[in-house]
C-alpha cells in the first residue's frame, strides 16, 4: 500500500533545497578555496560520523551537500583551464572519492548487518523528496541537475550514473503502480470470497444443525483415529457403520476394527473390559450389588429429545422451517433434510448428551438413567426417511458412561415401526400404525423380531450390572388400540426377551388406562421380573390444569399417593409399579409441547388432528383470555421467589408420591429452551433440590397457600 502524503515542512521541500543548492555555487569562496587541511580534518569528522550512523537521516543529509560540492567543483573546474585549477580540482576529486570510499563502505558494513536493500535505508521523507523533485523544479534547475548528475560518481562513469538515476526514478513509479493494482486485486479478491464463505458457512452450518443449536460447538477432535491405519479397514466395510474414519464422533470408542456381531448387532465401538464397581452416590449400592426394586426406591431421569427427536426439547431443529414446510417430527425433518440428515443427527447425537451429562446426573443425586431410542437405531424399512443405525453406537456408548458413573439404565424403545400412537416423539406424528391400519400387524411382528435381537444382545455379560430395566415399548395408545391386543402382543415379547437370557426387569407401559385395568394381567410373568410403567401430567388432563397453585400440590400429595398405592397393590391394580415420566411444569405453553406451530391448552388456542382433542376455551384456573403463557414461558430470574417456591413444593410432593411405590424418572434432563421441563435447568434456577434425596418440603407438613401467586401468569 502506498505511503500517505505528509505534509512537507521548510526545511524539507524540493524548493528550499534548490534555492540552497544555486546559493552555494554564487556566494562565498570558490570551491578550490576551501581544500585546506581543516576543511579535510572536518569531511573525515563528517565521514566517520557517517560511518557510526545507523542508516538514518545524517548520513542522507551529508550525502546530498557531498553531492552539492562536488556539482559546484566541477562546475567551477570546466570554467577554469588553468593547472593550478585542474589540479586543485583533481584533489577535490580524490578528497570526494576517498570521502565516499569510506562512505560506501559504511554502507556496505550497515547493508551487511540488516540484510535490506539501499532503497529501503534511505527515510521516507527523502525518497519523497528524490520523486517529487523532478516535477517541482524549472526547467533550469532540471537541466542544470541533469547535467552535473552525469559526474556525480567517479567510479561509477557518467553514463553509467545518469542511467542509475534514471532507473532508480521508472523504477519508484513502476513499484507505485505495481502496489496499487496489487492492493486493488485484493480488495476485488476479498470482496468476492468474504460474502461467498459467508454464505457457505451459513449454509453448511443450517445442513449441519438443521438450522439450530442442538450441535453445538467445534467438531469433535477423534484423535484415537492417529493409531489406526486406514489399510486395516476392508474394502467391504469402508464407509459403512462399521467404518471409524467415516464416523462424526469415535470419542471413548474403540476404534479397532472388527465384524463381530451379538444378535445380528454389531459390537463395533466398545471395549473387552469394563468395571461394575462404581455408584451413582455413598446412598446406594455399587453396580455390582443388586439393587431391590420395590424397597429401593428409583430416582431417575430421562434423556429425552437425544436418540428420538422431540421438537419442544430441541426446537432448534425445526425453527428454521416455516409451516408450510410441515416438519414437526423426525420423519418429516428427516425426509426434508435429505442427504444432510446424517450429519446433521449425528452431530446433534455427539453433543446434546456427553459424558458431562451422565457425571451431572450422578452428582445431582440421581441413580438411575432412561435412555429413549427408536427402531431406527437397529434398521430401517422401504420408504423411511430415517437415518439407519446411526444412534446404536451412541446408545451403547451412553451405557457405558452411565457405567462409569453407577448409574443403572433403563432401556427405552420409544418409537416402534408404524407408530405405536401418532405422536411426534413416535418419530411420525399422525396414524397409529402398529396394531392398526393395514400394516398393524406387520409392524407389530417388526417390533417382536427386533427385541429379539436387542435382547439377544443385551443378555451378554457386560449388561447384566447395569442394563437393569428393559421396556418393551413407549406409550402405546391403548385408548385408541385393542387393549387386549396391546396386551397379547406385551405377553409375547416378555416370554421371547426372557427367553433369550434378559434378566433385568421388563417395563410394561400402562398406556394411560387406570390401575385397575392392569389387576391380574400378565400374570404368568414371575413376580417382581414385570413392572408397570406409567407416566403421569396434571398439565395434559383439561381438569386437573385448571387446578389453582394449591389445589395442584394438594394432588401431587394425596391423589398421587392414592393413585400409586392402588397401583402398587395386586388387589387393586398390577403391582410393581413406577412412574417412567413426570414434570413440574404447570402449565402446557413450552414452545411445541402439543406439537409444531399449535397453541395451548392454558391460553385455548390448541387445534389437533382430532377435534375431540382440541381446545378452543382458555383452561387455566381463572378460564378467560386473562390466561397468558408469557410469564409461564418467562426466563427464570424473572421468576417470583414465591413462584419458585411453590415449584421446587410441587416437584417434591410429586416425588414423595411416586417413591410410595417404586419410584421415579423425571421428564427431561435437559432442553434448549423449556425450563419446566429441564432437571438441569431447574437445579440451576432452584426450583429443583440440588440433591434428589435432600428436600424441604413434605406432603405430611402444611401446604403453603400461595396466595400471591396469579393464577393467570
Amino acid at each position: 500500500m502506498a505511503r500517505p502524503r505528509r505534509e512537507s515542512r521548510a526545511g524539507d521541500s524540493p524548493a528550499h533545497g534548490s534555492a540552497t543548492r544555486q546559493k552555494r555555487h554564487t556566494v562565498g569562496r570558490p570551491p578550490r578555496d576551501r581544500d585546506t587541511a581543516a576543511e579535510r580534518e572536518r569531511l573525515v569528522e563528517r565521514v566517520e560520523r557517517v560511518v557510526e550512523d545507523d542508516g538514518g537521516r545524517e548520513r542522507e543529509r551529508y550525502r546530498e551537500r557531498e553531492r552539492q560540492r562536488q556539482r559546484a567543483r566541477r562546475a567551477a573546474a570546466r570554467g577554469d583551464d588553468s593547472e593550478k585549477t585542474r589540479s586543485t580540482n583533481s584533489e577535490s576529486h580524490l578528497l570526494s572519492e576517498n570521502s565516499l570510499a569510506q562512505l560506501d563502505a559504511a554502507n556496505r558494513k550497515t547493508t551487511s548487518k540488516t540484510k535490506k536493500p539501499r532503497e529501503q535505508l534511505r527515510p521516507p521523507k527523502v525518497r519523497a523528496m528524490d520523486e517529487k523533485r523532478p516535477q517541482q523544479q524549472n526547467h533550469h534547475h532540471q537541466h542544470k541537475k541533469k547535467k552535473s548528475g552525469k559526474k556525480r560518481r567517479v567510479a561509477s562513469g557518467p553514463a553509467l550514473e545518469a542511467q542509475r538515476s534514471g532507473k532508480r526514478h521508472s523504477e519508484g513509479h513502476s513499484r507505485k503502480r505495481r502496489i496499487w493494482i496489487a492492493v486493488i486485486v485484493v480488495l476485488l479478491l476479498l470482496a468476492i470470497i468474504i460474502p461467498v464463505a459467508v454464505v457457505v458457512a451459513k449454509k453448511k452450518s443450517s445442513a449441519d444443525s438443521g438450522g439450530g443449536s442442538s450441535s453445538g460447538g467445534a467438531a469433535p477432535a477423534n484423535s484415537n483415529l492417529a493409531s489406526i491405519d486406514k489399510a486395516s479397514i476392508p474394502d467391504k466395510a469402508k464407509g459403512t457403520i462399521l467404518d471409524p474414519f467415516s464416523w462424526y464422533d469415535t470419542g471413548d470408542f474403540n476404534v479397532t476394527y472388527t465384524d463381530e456381531k451379538v444378535g445380528g448387532l454389531p459390537v463395533m465401538g466398545l471395549n473387552s473390559t469394563w468395571d461394575d464397581k462404581t455408584r451413582a452416590n455413598k446412598d446406594v449400592p455399587p453396580l455390582d450389588e443388586e439393587w431391590e426394586y420395590g424397597s429401593m426406591p428409583i430416582r431417575g431421569v430421562n434423556v429425552g429429545g437425544w436418540l428420538s427427536i422431540e421438537p419442544f426439547i430441541t426446537p432448534s431443529l425445526f425453527d428454521r422451517y416455516s409451516e408450510g414446510d410441515n416438519v414437526v417430527d423426525e420423519y418429516t425433518l428427516s425426509r426434508k433434510l435429505g442427504d444432510s440428515a446424517k450429519s446433521t443427527l449425528e452431530s446433534h447425537y455427539s453433543s446434546f448428551v456427553t459424558e458431562q451429562t451422565f457425571a451431572d446426573i450422578a452428582a445431582a443425586g440421581l441413580d438411575h438413567v432412561r435412555i429413549p431410542y427408536s427402531y431406527w437405531a437397529v434398521t430401517t424399512y422401504p420408504g423411511d426417511p430415517y437415518v439407519a443405525q446411526v444412534s446404536w453406537r451412541y446408545l451403547l456408548r451412553g451405557i457405558e458412561w452411565a457405567r462409569k458413573h453407577g448409574l443403572r439404565v433403563n432401556l427405552d424403545l420409544h418409537g416402534a415401526p408404524g407408530s405405536q400412537n401418532g405422536w411426534n416423539h413416535s418419530g411420525r406424528q399422525g396414524v397409529i400404525g402398529w396394531l392398526n391400519g393395514t400394516d398393524g400387524e406387520l409392524n407389530a411382528q417388526r417390533t417382536l423380531d427386533l427385541h429379539d435381537q436387542l435382547s439377544t444382545f443385551f443378555a451378554q455379560p457386560r449388561y447384566k450390572n447395569v442394563v437393569t430395566i428393559y421396556g418393551l415399548l413407549n406409550e402405546p395408545r391403548m385408548l385408541n388400540l385393542d387393549a387386549t391386543a396391546v396386551r397379547t402382543w406385551s405377553s409375547k415379547a416378555i416370554s421371547q426377551i426372557q427367553g433369550n437370557g434378559i434378566k433385568a426387569v421388563i417395563a410394561v407401559s400402562d398406556g394411560f388406562l387406570p390401575p385397575s385395568t392392569w389387576q391380574g394381567q400378565l400374570s404368568s410373568a414371575p413376580s417382581k421380573s414385570v413392572a408397570i410403567d406409567s407416566h403421569q401430567y396434571q398439565i395434559f388432563n383439561q381438569d386437573q390444569i385448571a387446578f389453582p397453585h394449591t389445589k395442584k400440590i394438594d394432588f401431587a400429595c394425596d391423589g398421587l399417593s392414592d393413585w400409586m398405592a392402588k397401583a402398587s397393590n395386586t388387589a387393586t391394580g398390577f403391582g410393581s409399579t413406577f412412574c417412567g415420566e413426570w414434570s413440574q411444569a404447570d402449565t402446557d405453553c413450552a414452545r411445541y409441547l402439543n406439537n409444531v406451530n399449535t397453541g395451548t391448552r392454558w391460553e385455548g388456542d390448541l387445534i389437533l388432528p382430532d377435534p375431540k382433542l382440541s381446545v378452543t376455551k382458555p383452561l387455566c384456573p381463572t378460564k378467560d383470555r386473562r390466561c397468558s403463557c408469557a410469564d409461564a414461558n418467562a426466563d427464570p430470574s424473572a421468576y417470583s421467589d414465591s413462584y419458585k417456591a411453590w415449584l421446587r413444593s410441587f416437584a417434591q410432593a410429586q416425588m414423595q408420591s411416586y417413591e410410595s411405590g417404586w419410584g421415579w424418572f423425571y421428564w427431561t434432563w435437559d432442553t434448549e429452551t423449556a425450563v419446566q421441563w429441564s432437571y438441569k435447568k431447574a437445579i440451576a434456577a432452584g426450583i429443583m433440590p440440588a440433591k434428589a434425596r435432600e428436600r424441604d418440603f413434605d406432603c405430611a407438613g402444611d401446604t403453603p397457600g400461595f396466595t400471591d401467586l396469579s393464577e393467570t401468569y
